[in-house]
């Protein structure tokens, strides 16, 4: 089974036009989409506008392969479940997205090996021809945090337990100087 998300915030036809179209010309009855906020409805895909978290996680675990929007919850999902991921990035100029940071996480996840990505309308089509060839992510990741990760975060909790932020003109105020709740980052 193939499974299309475009995840909840925003519609994103142009990626299931396409896939529509794709599907409808090889006569793939395999294809289920999450469509999200849109009034287009595919005609050779069954779909859902919205799913629970459940059913969605549910069809990722029965996929074969998903086709996503580049949104982090999404690929995430996918790598958690160690299936081949096809990411096709809204687009700043189509008015899918108020910035192309979705191109810069397929391309970054792309050329590390997580994911197959598709830039533009050409390469989805070049892709889905060889939908049940994509390569597998990697490796799973878990659930939470690589240990690595865990470690530095409760690290820096232990280092800084003996100190407390405090109220200054509304910002919070670390005794390591960073503003808590504010724009500075440690």
């Amino acid at each position: 089974m193939i499974f299309v998300t475009v995840g909840a915030q925003m519609p994103f036809d142009r990626m299931l036009r396409i896939v529509d179209a794709w599907a409808g010309s090889k006569g793939r009855r395999d294809v289920f989409a999450q469509i999200g906020p849109n009034g287009w409805r595919p005609r050779h895909i069954d779909s859902e506008p919205f799913l629970s978290p459940q059913e969605f996680t549910r069809r990722i675990r029965e996929a074969d392969v998903i086709v996503s929007h580049a949104g982090m919850g999404s690929i995430l999902s996918g790598l958690r479940a160690g299936k081949p991921i096809l990411v096709f990035p809204r687009r700043e100029a189509e008015g899918e997205t108020r910035s192309d940071h979705q191109v810069a996480t397929a391309l970054r996840m792309a050329e590390s090996g997580w994911l197959t990505a598709a830039l533009d309308e050409d390469e989805l089509c070049a892709s889905l021809a060889r939908i049940d060839d994509l390569p597998a992510p990697l490796r799973k990741i878990g659930e939470f945090g690589q240990s690595r990760l865990l470690e530095t975060i409760r690290s820096f909790i232990q280092d800084d337990a003996g100190g407390s932020c405090t109220a200054a003109d509304g910002d919070h105020q670390s005794p390591r100087g960073s503003i808590c709740g504010g724009s500075e980052v440690l």
